[in-house]
């Protein structure tokens, strides 16, 4: 039977006993009714998972008991880092989502000519905070005992000077380009991809030849043309079937 997993930010081991933060405590207890005696599972990024009993539920308290220890690995042999153009509404949040189920190691949002979304800079700490929930959360539902790198947003310019800086080629940075771009099958064999995603309405024709001046690969996802939310879930998916663990 599948255990319910609980992230914690803070450092676990075999036989710790504790009590649950508030938010543990109101999913376990209000919404899915759990009872002393029960076991769930606990990470906290490190790689490995906690089986933990709870030992005393009251309505706002719930202590637990670390009973065992596992190291599960399920993480893809090949690295993927996600740049992703900023999107709206929850657009954003099921890209996120997806990508962490489909096993990217790393996440960029992108403002970009055409990103639609304004914030300040109190507005973008929430926002920051908001999607390493849904990153947390995600991790929860598929298992992954590692947490994904959400990086800070960043311009798309200032995107391509650390990555021009970082690796010798850009050949890695894939760009989605129906006009000049490549099938993924065709993709030279490699062990890590960063994959750059436009939001609504894509990038624009400067910001698409600037990339492709500066040695990033185009790449083709066939003849139709794809959401912000869909693109680069298809790619990753396609990296995975090509060169990860699919």
């Amino acid at each position: 039977m599948r255990l319910n997993r609980v992230y914690l930010d803070q450092p676990l081991q075999l036989n710790d006993r504790f009590a649950l933060p508030a938010d543990a405590v109101r999913h376990l207890v209000t919404v899915l009714k759990m009872q002393a005696g029960s076991d769930i599972e606990l990470f906290n990024g490190d790689g490995h998972s906690y089986r933990a009993n709870l030992t005393e539920v009251a309505k706002k308290q719930v202590t637990v008991t670390i009973t065992s220890q596992q190291t599960d690995d399920r993480e893809s042999a090949l690295q993927l880092h996600l740049a992703q153009g900023i999107s709206r509404g929850d657009k954003m949040d099921l890209t996120l989502q997806k990508a962490v189920e489909l096993g990217v190691q790393q996440i960029t949002p992108l403002f970009t000519e055409r990103c639609g979304v304004k914030l300040s800079a109190e507005r973008l700490q929430k926002k920051q905070q908001h999607w390493q929930k849904v990153i947390i959360s995600a991790c929860e539902q598929c298992g992954r005992n590692r947490l994904p790198l959400l990086n800070a947003p960043i311009q798309l310019n200032a995107f391509i000077d650390q990555q021009i800086a970082a690796m010798p080629s850009l050949e890695t940075l894939l760009l989605l380009n129906p006009h000049q771009g490549q099938s993924i099958r065709n993709l030279k064999q490699a062990s890590q991809f960063t994959l750059l995603i436009g939001p609504e309405g894509g990038l624009s024709d400067q910001e698409v030849e600037h990339l492709m001046q500066k040695g990033a690969t185009g790449i083709q996802l066939g003849p139709r043309i794809l959401r912000t939310e869909t693109a680069g879930l298809a790619a990753i998916s396609s990296l995975q079937v090509s060169f990860g663990d699919f």
